[in-house]
């Protein structure tokens, strides 16, 4: 198992309990999530880049 940091640009939702699913299922895509944080936010573009730390087999 090896641990990577990613980040990830993630779209805006309506609301809190949309973003943290939102969050989460991309994550998910490049392995386990450990945890995260959202690091900014555009508003102009309606994004959150999230930093994270995941882990793979």
């Amino acid at each position: 198992m090896t641990t990577h940091f990613i980040t990830a640009e993630i779209n805006l939702q309506e609301t809190p309990l949309q973003l943290h699913k939102e969050i989460e299922s991309q994550l998910e895509k490049e392995g386990k999530p450990l945890r995260w944080a959202v690091t900014q936010v555009n508003k102009e573009k309606q994004t959150a880049t999230v930093e994270a730390i995941v882990t793979k087999e």
